[in-house]
């Protein structure tokens, strides 16, 4: 594995600091899942005071023109403590790039800089009910009316729906082709705010509500809010996927349990045993180093589709294989250190999702498979 610079080890070790400084004060509390769940605009305005948004925007946007591997190290120092950074996830790690690739420079100009400055929330819309990871069965429509657009549909399990400012909407602007399920979808900038939108926050088990029903009755999106091209939809979403699929966050969700669980505890021994513990780092070592090199390909402009869905496959059932183990460790007992036990139970109540969100593990196997039988 490639060794890190000096700049990128004193970058890494900026972010610790900071972090554990934060931790100290009592800012927030390290958690599970939290780049989905722990919305935070405080925080993340914090982060974008300090260059870590928007790392990768270039100067001329108002971002940093940093690289995809600072942006990484980053990344991993702030899922690794679990810190509340839902807020900026969406807009930065996907939002931004599609729209270097794909926006208009108005729109760009428009974003860009607010998702920089930590002002500016994005959600995806793309699930929708009946449909999840088969996008080629949205039923999202658009039909193109006098300046625009009138979109009519619904959107679910959109996360952060009901705090964000906008949406990449899929929708179809062509009837569906049988012969080509993918064609004639295209994406639309949809302000959340418009008229004939009903955001409607769904609540978990947990009794949390980080994502949202969005209803679109006739919302009207003007020309100049149509993102790439009428009909590029799945091309453009591909692309977009890559972002997605492929960062940290797909094996670091529950970093922070199995960091407490292999601490000594006050009675002496750690949760997980020393051969436990091996298998998982061998995992996650892996895992980064696929990852890493998926940000490195994505530097330098190149495909990272197939790679990016073999990170999301193996890393989402790595992190429900921690909480797995750290529940079967743990058992009945309740005299474990109380960290650990609240690290669990939010543990137990993300780990379903793990493996849904960003593509199934079903629909993630066939991109591979075709991907690699088109190599």
């Amino acid at each position: 594995m490639k060794q890190e610079s000096p700049e990128m080890r004193q970058l890494r070790s900026d972010v610790r600091e900071f972090l554990a400084e934060k931790i100290a004060e009592g800012r927030f509390t390290p958690s599970i899942d939290t780049w989905l769940t722990k919305w935070d605009e405080g925080f993340t305005k914090e982060l974008a005071e300090r260059g870590w948004v928007g790392m990768t925007i270039p100067k001329e946007y108002g971002g940093h023109g940093r690289t995809f591997l600072e942006r990484f190290v980053v990344t991993e120092e702030l899922l690794a403590v679990g810190a509340p950074v839902a807020a900026q996830w969406v807009a930065d790690r996907q939002i931004a790039p599609s729209l270097l690739a794909h926006g208009t420079e108005e729109q760009k100009k428009e974003y860009l800089p607010r998702i920089t400055a930590g002002e500016c929330c994005f959600a995806i819309g793309m699930s929708e009910p009946d449909s999840g990871s088969d996008l080629a069965s949205v039923r999202t429509k658009a039909v193109q009316v006098d300046g625009g657009w009138k979109v009519t549909g619904t959107k679910v399990w959109t996360s952060g729906a009901q705090y964000s400012e906008a949406f990449f909407c899929l929708a179809r602007t062509e009837p569906v082709d049988t012969s080509n399920r993918h064609a004639g979808l295209s994406q639309f900038l949809l302000d959340l705010r418009s008229d004939g939108v009903t955001i409607r926050p769904i609540e978990s088990m947990s009794g949390s509500r980080h994502f949202s029903e969005v209803i679109l009755d006739e919302v009207f999106v003007p020309d100049e809010m149509v993102f790439g091209e009428i009909g590029e939809g799945w091309k453009q979403v591909n692309s977009e996927l890559a972002f997605e699929r492929s960062g940290p966050e797909r094996f670091l969700s529950s970093f922070r349990l199995f960091a407490e669980a292999v601490r000594p505890s006050s009675g002496g021994d750690p949760v997980l045993d020393d051969a436990t513990s091996g298998r998982w780092v061998a995992r996650l070592a892996g895992l980064h180093g696929l990852s890493r090199s998926v940000a490195e390909t994505l530097q330098s402009g190149g495909q990272a589709d197939v790679p990016a869905a073999l990170v999301k496959l193996l890393g989402t059932a790595t992190e429900g294989d921690i909480v797995d183990a750290v529940d079967v460790a743990v058992g009945d007992d309740d005299v474990h250190d109380p960290a650990i036990l609240a690290l669990l139970r939010a543990g137990v109540v993300q780990r379903p999702g793990f493996t849904l969100r960003g593509g199934t593990n079903e629909i993630l196997r066939g991109v591979i498979a075709r991907g690699l039988e088109l190599r």
